[in-house]
């Protein structure tokens, strides 16, 4: 049993950090604010709760264990909120989403 719950635990943790790197590649690749706000939010979120949820696996059953379902509980409420509360802080403050790069690019003089 402890070996399923260690191929469990790293697995989480595995894929954590890979959605994790998945996110600030995100960060740097995407084009605009608000794509880039969704690649930190989803991601992040994800992410930390994924690599969390694998610590839970090797904290077993006791404080441990209810101390991290905490902090997951945390994550969740608190990690969209804010990126929620950026974006419309973005759009308060005049930026805009791009919608289409095609048609937002200066006209052409053909």
């Amino acid at each position: 049993m402890a070996i399923v719950l260690d191929i469990l635990s790293w697995l989480c943790i595995l894929a954590g950090a890979g959605l994790s790197i998945t996110g600030g590649i995100g960060l740097l690749r995407l084009p605009d604010l608000f794509t880039r706000l969704h690649a930190a939010g989803i991601g992040d979120t994800l992410a930390a709760g994924l690599i969390v949820l694998g610590m839970a696996f090797q904290a077993g059953l006791g404080l441990n264990l209810i101390k991290l379902v905490l902090i997951i509980v945390f994550i969740l409420l608190t990690s969209p909120t804010s990126t929620h509360a950026l974006a419309k802080a973005a759009l308060h403050g005049g930026e805009k989403p791009l919608l289409d790069p095609k048609k937002d690019a200066a006209p052409s003089k053909t």
